[in-house]
């Protein structure tokens, strides 16, 4: 991360807070932006899939099968939820540091406008090398991936009507399942030579029986997926009766995800409930004190306000974290001698809420 002085022409932002300033046209100086959270959550569901069988019809006769997927669906399952926050530069707070407020502009901005530190040793952030081996080869990985075509025998393909090929698919299944028999106790002349060869053997003839029996039985899989959702609405003026903002997401068990328009959908409701901010800057922008050694330098840090997420769905409490929110708290003038008297300080500051996290000299 370098230091990066920014020229500002033709900009003419209005600002509201307290300690944000207002950015004259052609006017050069060092920009960087108050923090704002966003919330991020990260919900985990399941698909069922349901596939009818051609030979479902058959099942119980040919098989004995009760256990038949005789209709085609698909169905979701809301899991949970991974509460998390991401971070952005807040456009309605800048800040601007000027050559003439009196202290040595030092300071290190992120690339997204962020205030990262004062007076400190800025690096850039290399990605780490990977020095991990791959265990399988490309071969293999497709190997593993390709899906094997069920293994018909001539007499199903040759079958005239679909109850003749399934009961030659039936013949081929009892056929395997004999021939397993037979491997398991030793009564075959030409068995497989050794332990791992008849594994080998043992595993084919498993798959072959699962793709057949599946022409009966149907196929049901169920695989787990994430959906991110991010919430960017949280704002002071966004709060109604006792500090609480509510956002709504939908879901439906017949089509997962989805918007209020859908019929089938219940709702997912987000609380945010903002906890009360304590501090109450003394001083704004436009009331300094005039007494030498108590002036404001230009130099803001942010101290965040934080409110209690709640994921609530039909009634059960999916996920519930406490988050500072950045934009819930105040900006916080630094005093112009911490930067005049004796050495310069290093500060760093946090990138996510814009408080301090330290300051040395």
């Amino acid at each position: 991360m370098k230091r990066i002085f920014i020229l500002l022409i033709g900009a003419i932002l209005s600002i509201s807070a307290s300690f944000a300033q207002v950015l004259e046209q052609g006017e050069a100086a060092l920009v960087y932006y108050s923090p704002k959270t966003s919330v991020v959550l990260d919900f985990t569901y399941t698909v069922e899939t349901q596939i009818r069988g051609q030979f479902a019809h058959y099942a119980e006769e040919l098989l004995g099968a009760t256990d038949v997927v005789n209709t085609n669906s698909t169905s979701y399952t809301l899991k949970d939820v991974h509460i998390g926050t991401s971070t952005s530069a807040d456009q309605t707070r800048p800040h601007k540091i000027t050559a003439d407020g009196g202290i040595p502009m030092l300071l290190t901005i992120n690339d997204k406008g962020l205030l990262k530190g004062y007076n400190i040793d800025a690096q850039e952030d290399k990605p780490a090398k990977n020095f991990g081996k791959s265990t399988e080869s490309p071969r293999v990985k497709s190997r593993i991936s390709s899906k094997r075509i069920a293994p018909y025998s001539e007499e199903v393909v040759k079958a005239g009507s679909p109850m003749a090929q399934a009961k030659e698919a039936a013949k081929q299944i009892f056929h395997i399942r004999e021939t397993r028999m037979y491997l398991l106790s030793g009564e075959v002349e030409r068995a497989p030579a050794d332990g791992k060869s008849m594994e080998l053997v043992l595993k084919e003839l498993d798959e072959q029986e699962k793709v057949l029996t599946e022409l009966f039985i149907g196929q049901k899989t169920t695989k787990t997926e994430h959906k991110k959702i991010t919430i960017s609405s949280i704002g002071k003026n966004s709060f109604q009766d006792r500090q609480i903002q509510k956002e709504f997401v939908y879901f439906s068990e017949e089509n997962g995800f989805t918007n209020k328009e859908n019929v089938d959908a219940d709702s997912i409701t987000v609380w945010i409930g903002r906890h009360k901010t304590t501090y109450k800057p003394q001083e704004t922008e436009e009331k300094k004190p005039n007494k030498k050694g108590n002036e404001l330098s230009q130099i803001s840090y942010n101290l965040p306000g934080s409110a209690v997420i709640r994921v609530l769905y039909k009634g059960r409490l999916l996920g519930e974290r406490t988050i500072d929110v950045a934009q819930l708290g105040v900006d916080v003038p630094l005093p112009k001698n911490l930067f005049t008297n004796g050495d310069l300080p290093k500060i760093v500051f946090n990138e996510k809420t814009g408080n301090i996290i330290s300051i040395s000299k």
